[in-house]
């Protein structure tokens, strides 16, 4: 019971994905369509949506008729929806390219913005490795002058770095000015020195917010990594993903659509008429031997028949009906060992040898009459007594 829930369920689950993905692909075309030729995008709209919708009727079209279709309607069906799944295609490409491209120059937006503060910063940071310089040298000369100051002998070196010894008192209240200046230049200078560190702090930390705060940055963050790990550029990267995507996209739609026609197919029961006008189901086992069925179903006929044949050879109507004479009758109008013993003598015929009764165009010719004579047997359901 189960299995017969299961067996009807899934050729509309079938369907439903096929509908989904056929769907989703004449979606994405249909947009990426219309902005591509944005001059019309309504004309585009239209037109794409009725090719779309031809596409699928197309390929069920192509599935259900497949053996009476006539060869140059198929041959163009078939170029159609092979050319119409291109089309599709490229809409998706251009969808997704048109996405990505909008991610893009966000990015490099946030790009530039960041290039502009780190140009700011590493101006910062020139200025401090100046001062910074100038304030090692002023901390050394004050570091001298206190020396000289500290000692009776004045020994010191002046700003030029000049080595200079005195005892001087006018000497020494020179000295005590130019430390007096020091000492205010380096109070500027670390003054100044402070500023730009903060000011650096603030560039640095500015860097920060921007690549945080803008959710492109995640969204190409994979992106970035990849292109990193394997040393391509990402818009490379990016289309050959849009490659893999737009092969597999539409060709999956329609081999679900074919799919699900299959599936609907095997719902049905086939039926077909004997020469008694009664129904006889026609089984698509391939594990079970056709012959042996008809085989099965002439004998248990051929039993139900035999009293009434007996009537028939008690009255004179009829000669003498044998049952084992009839089925034998019946394994020799079905030839398959033959055909199977044909087969294989062909397929070791030489092609060079095509003439003459055991050339391959004789033995072609010998296997399709034998299979004709076997397919009217199947149909030929009459008992010959």
């Amino acid at each position: 019971m189960w299995k017969k829930i299961q067996e009807r369920i899934f050729p509309f689950t079938i369907a439903l994905s096929a509908l989904s993905v056929s769907v989703s692909a004449a979606f994405y075309s249909i947009s990426g369509l219309s902005k591509l030729f944005a001059g019309a995008s309504l004309a585009v709209i239209i037109m794409a949506s009725s090719l779309e919708a031809a596409k699928l009727v197309i390929a069920s079209l192509l599935y259900q008729y497949r053996k009476t279709l006539p060869r140059l309607l198929k041959i163009y069906l078939s170029t159609a929806c092979f050319v119409l799944i291109l089309i599709t295609s490229m809409g998706i490409y251009g969808f997704l390219s048109s996405a990505y491209q909008e991610t893009a120059a966000k990015s490099g937006n946030i790009d530039a913005q960041i290039a502009l503060v780190e140009v700011k910063r590493d101006n910062i940071k020139s200025q401090l490795v100046v001062y910074n310089e100038e304030k090692t040298s002023i901390n050394k000369a004050i570091t001298s002058l206190r020396s000289g100051l500290s000692n009776n002998v004045i020994q010191y070196t002046d700003t030029l770095g000049n080595v200079i010894t005195t005892t001087s008192s006018s000497t020494r209240r020179a000295l005590e000015k130019q430390l007096d200046q020091a000492i205010g230049r380096q109070s500027i200078i670390n003054s100044k020195v402070d500023n730009l560190n903060e000011k650096l702090f603030d560039y640095e930390t500015e860097i920060v917010e921007i690549k945080t705060s803008d959710s492109v940055v995640s969204e190409l963050g994979p992106l970035k990594y990849i292109s990193g790990l394997t040393g391509f550029p990402m818009d490379k990267i990016i289309n050959w993903l849009l490659l893999i995507i737009i092969f597999v996209f539409d060709p999956l739609a329609i081999a679900l659509v074919i799919a699900a026609n299959y599936a609907f197919e095997q719902l049905k029961k086939k039926y077909k008429n004997n020469i008694y006008g009664e129904k006889i189901p026609i089984t698509n086992d391939p594990t079970t031997d056709n012959t042996d069925k008809l085989e099965h179903w002439e004998e248990s006929k051929a039993i139900n028949l035999k009293p009434t044949t007996q009537e028939g050879i008690d009255s004179g109507a009829v000669h003498d009906f044998d049952l084992k004479n009839h089925l034998e009758s019946l394994k020799a109008d079905n030839p398959t060992d033959e055909i199977e013993q044909l087969e294989n003598q062909l397929l070791t015929t030489a092609k060079a040898n095509k003439y003459g009764l055991n050339g391959w165009k004789s033995i072609k010719k010998r296997i399709k009459e034998l299979k004709s004579k076997r397919d009217n047997n199947k149909d030929d359901l009459t008992i010959r007594y």
